[in-house]
């Protein structure tokens, strides 16, 4: 603990001001362009009002993490990763229900959404178990018992259903696992088990989507029909098992010697992924899975599942180099552009702010992702480091992520960019995340007592 000098002057002489600096410039543009978002709706007050309130309780929580030692939430790790649990069980018995998802707690004036400081639960459980195991990073029951940990919160986020929240996990489960020592050739296995599972349900709605095109151009429509029946899926999935599997007996021929095990845990990842694509297509509405795929072709389905990005390019293209203006932006202020104050309020910031506030917003984020790492790379200890690698990633995840999704380069998906989206609930885990960022900060040079 800090004894020789009282909390507030350690504060100010050891907090991140870069990271202060670059969090404070963000939170002011997220305010004007909440505002700005509602003009047209008449909620610009609301929203705004929503907006600061959870944003000055994000601010206690923000100071009282700082406070507090970050390695107490090591020791703690259980009860930080049932409490989560605790959270998302609580939401599905007692939670209200928004645009198809039971994920709220209603309090009327402000609502609060518990996945998102179950994320930051998740990370800071996940870095204790992965820094108490990490002598045992070759052994098999390692990757068990971090995916234990995250299917954990899958399951019960799926079950809301809310697939949006849950794509962060990934990211960050794999860069922890991949920072800790564990074989790339595993996370790569990982990663092809989650591209099945998410691709296949996907690569289907696209084929529908384009039928059109794919008939009258190069694809017969028997081949077309057979691709997307079960039996075509199943002799694909044969085939690509066939070739892993003679890929491996051809160099075994050259007397090259590839273990074995490489060559049926890849199989397994395919064949555990075509299986979990069923739950996945079984889980995500139609309308959903156009968004995720409407990105690599949005005029096929202008008025659609390809409106949101059409709209959101046209905003962010008209704002030209100095923008429209603050409160002039066509496409916000007309009502064009879709869930304007949350999924895209980079489009807002780009047509009424130009290319330099748009630059200067990802300035912001690169200089605060910056820190993040900075922080991560001093910690005194692996356990910080992990959260704070952890936390680092979460943040960047979202921003590429909206950020490309309204540059119509990334697919729908629902996720709002952290700290300048409205959402009370989000900008208080985020500044709660913050909080714990800095107290890794201020302690990288003591030790516990």
């Amino acid at each position: 603990m800090i004894q020789e000098k009282n909390f507030f002057q350690h504060l100010i002489s050891n907090i991140d001001w870069w990271l202060i600096f670059a969090i404070a410039l963000l939170m002011i543009i997220s305010f004007g362009a909440i505002y700005s978002a509602g003009v047209n709706y008449g909620t610009s007050i609301r929203y705004l009002s929503v907006q600061c309130l959870a944003s000055g309780i994000g601010l206690v929580g923000l100071l009282l993490l700082t406070s507090i030692n970050y390695q107490y939430y090591k020791y703690l790790s259980k009860f930080v990763y049932i409490l989560s649990l605790a959270l998302l069980i609580s939401v599905l018995i007692f939670g209200s229900v928004k645009r198809g998802t039971k994920g709220w707690f209603d309090f009327g004036f402000i609502s609060f959404q518990p996945v998102e400081i179950a994320k930051i639960m998740f990370i800071l459980t996940l870095s204790a178990v992965l820094d108490l195991k990490a002598t045992e990073v070759k052994k098999w029951y390692f990757l068990l018992s971090a995916f234990t940990i995250l299917t954990g919160h899958l399951i019960l986020i799926m079950m809301q259903p809310d697939f949006s929240s849950t794509l962060s996990y990934f990211p960050v489960t794999l860069v922890l696992l991949f920072i800790i020592g564990v074989n790339p050739f595993y996370l790569g296995c990982i990663v092809i088990l989650g591209g099945f599972a998410v691709g296949i349900p996907l690569a289907k709605t696209f084929l529908n989507i384009q039928m059109k095109f794919l008939e009258s151009e190069i694809v017969p429509i028997n081949i077309l029909n057979f691709l997307q029946t079960g039996s075509g899926e199943f002799y694909i999935i044969a085939a690509i098992l066939t070739l892993i599997i003679g890929i491996w007996w051809f160099f075994w021929k050259l007397r090259i010697k590839i273990p074995i095990v490489y060559t049926v845990v890849l199989c397994v990842a395919i064949i555990i992924g075509c299986l979990a694509s069923i739950s996945v297509e079984k889980s995500l509405k139609d309308y959903q899975r156009k968004r995720l795929v409407a990105f690599l072709n949005p005029n096929v389905d202008p008025r659609g599942s390809g409106y949101n990005i059409i709209q959101s390019q046209i905003a962010i293209g008209s704002g030209k180099f100095t923008g429209k203006g603050f409160k002039k932006g066509t496409q916000t202020q007309l009502g064009f552009l879709p869930e304007q104050h949350t999924d895209f309020i980079f489009s807002v910031v780009g047509e009424e702010g130009g290319w330099i506030l748009s630059q200067l917003t990802l300035l912001l984020y690169f200089m605060f992702i910056w820190r993040a790492l900075v922080i991560a790379k001093e910690s005194r200890d692996r356990y910080g480091s992990l959260v704070a690698t952890g936390l680092a990633t979460m943040f960047t995840f979202y921003v590429v992520i909206n950020v490309g999704m309204a540059m119509g380069m990334m697919p729908v998906t629902g996720m709002p960019l952290l700290i300048l989206s409205y959402g009370g609930s989000s900008i208080f885990s985020s500044l709660c995340a913050i909080g714990i960022l800095c107290s890794i900060r201020m302690r990288r040079h003591t030790h516990v007592k």
